[in-house]
């Protein structure tokens, strides 16, 4: 086999054999594929794309380009994986919620960059905890807590990590095939028996219709089973932010708050990740998965799971009981304020991602560092009356300037008008 006639073959829109797209991933790990091929490759399965069976072939041949972790676990190993939103937090609520339930988490995650925020930044924001592990000690936490949430390692799929940098310089990122092939070749490669999606449709996302939402769900689900992984997926809501909180360190204060007891303090949250566990859970064939699921809650093991996680990865050891202290605080925090009276009938997620990363939250290059500390909290929803005056948010900067410049972007980023907010439902879609 050779890189050109693979090439050739998917530009002519012929399928390639699975055996060549396996061999096709391989050479991206080792070398025997170059740089101009990659590419050539990447822009040929954007225009004229995959079939299924091509899809599956890509996915599990990147996924076997390096390490693929197994476990020997008295219970199943499962997880979750959203596409990406402003305000979800719903791993941080999530693993240690299945952990509870007897389930075994290994979580691989990634950071943010463009407009939605990242679970390892947020985590990070815990002072000492680092989620750049050894393959060996995230399988000794997930085996002793139930949960770990980790990045990945140069062994996981190193296919992926070089077609995915070559994509992105190379305008081939808007593939369904390719975003298949990344975001399935780095999960599977943990080991998973069971998969929950979480698509994410609207404004704060990056699947703007429900046309392109559905078609990147059913070819996730479609290859992920087709692969030998039980998966479903939920098409979710974003067209406002999921939790009331838009940051690192403030989402990880939400997460608590909920873990805590306190499901108020973020319903939508709550909700969701009830609803992504249970549909996990019922793929797998475990029953009454949301009973189980809110008991891990109102118990307090969920709380105990996700302590337990953050001590094992080297944050504080009574993060249950005092987390407050712990978490990094903005200097400058103050109100935005509703520049009419009227309801809130649109918010603008991507934009109001945009101005976290501009208050030093967020990432537009990877090298950027980030700001654990600011973002918004507070964010008023969907259908709130609001007087011309009252709080739309409130903000946490690093100074006066980023935090004017915040509150004039919040602004124009939220609809103030006489009319009725339109409805939202939380989950749109299933695909099972």
């Amino acid at each position: 086999m050779d890189a050109h006639s693979i090439i050739a073959d998917v530009r002519r829109g012929r399928a390639p054999t699975p055996e060549a797209l396996r061999w096709f991933a391989a050479g991206l790990a080792d070398g025997r594929v170059s740089d101009a091929q990659a590419g050539a490759f990447a822009m040929a399965v954007c225009l004229k794309g995959l079939d299924d069976a091509g899809r599956v072939a890509l996915t599990t041949g990147m996924r076997d380009s390096g390490d693929v972790l197994e476990w020997d676990l008295p219970g199943p190993v499962l997880d979750k994986h959203s596409t990406g939103g402003v305000g979800d937090c719903v791993s941080l609520l999530l693993a240690p919620m299945l952990a509870a339930c007897g389930v075994y988490v290994p979580m691989i995650s990634g950071r943010g960059l463009g407009h939605t925020g990242g679970t390892l930044d947020k985590l990070e924001a815990i002072p000492g905890l680092r989620t750049d592990v050894p393959i060996t000690k995230m399988r000794q936490i997930v085996a002793a807590h139930g949960c770990a949430i980790v990045g990945a390692t140069g062994l996981i799929a190193p296919a992926d990590k070089r077609l995915y940098a070559i994509r992105d310089v190379t305008a081939t990122v808007d593939s369904v095939d390719l975003i298949t092939a990344s975001i399935l070749s780095k999960k599977l490669a943990a080991g998973l028996e069971g998969l929950i999606l979480d698509v994410k449709l609207g404004s704060g996302a990056f699947m703007k219709t429900r046309a392109e939402a559905t078609a990147l769900a059913k070819a996730l689900v479609d290859a992920a089973n087709g692969a030998g992984c039980k998966t479903a997926a939920l098409i979710t809501d974003m067209n406002q932010p999921l939790a009331p909180a838009l940051g690192n360190a403030v989402e990880v204060a939400i997460c608590m708050e909920v873990l805590c007891g306190n499901r108020a303090a973020a319903p939508r949250l709550a909700d969701l990740s009830i609803a992504l566990g249970a549909q996990l859970l019922d793929v797998h064939g475990v029953p009454d998965g949301a009973a189980k699921l809110d008991a891990a809650l109102t118990s307090g093991r969920a709380l105990a799971a996700f302590a337990a996680m953050v001590a094992a990865l080297g944050g504080p050891p009574d993060m249950a009981e005092d987390w407050r202290t712990h978490l990094p605080t903005a200097p400058v925090i103050g109100a935005v304020t509703a520049p009419a009276s009227g309801t809130i009938t649109g918010i603008d997620g991507e934009a109001l991602g945009m101005v976290v990363v501009r208050l030093g939250g967020g990432r537009r290059v990877e090298t950027d560092r980030v700001d654990p500390a600011v973002g918004l909290t507070d964010m008023q929803p969907l259908g709130a009356v609001l007087q011309k005056g009252d709080p739309l948010c409130t903000i946490h900067a690093r100074s006066e300037d980023t935090a004017e410049a915040a509150a004039v972007a919040v602004q124009a980023a939220v609809t103030l008008s006489d009319a009725g907010a339109p409805e939202t439902p939380l989950i749109v879609e299933r695909i099972t």
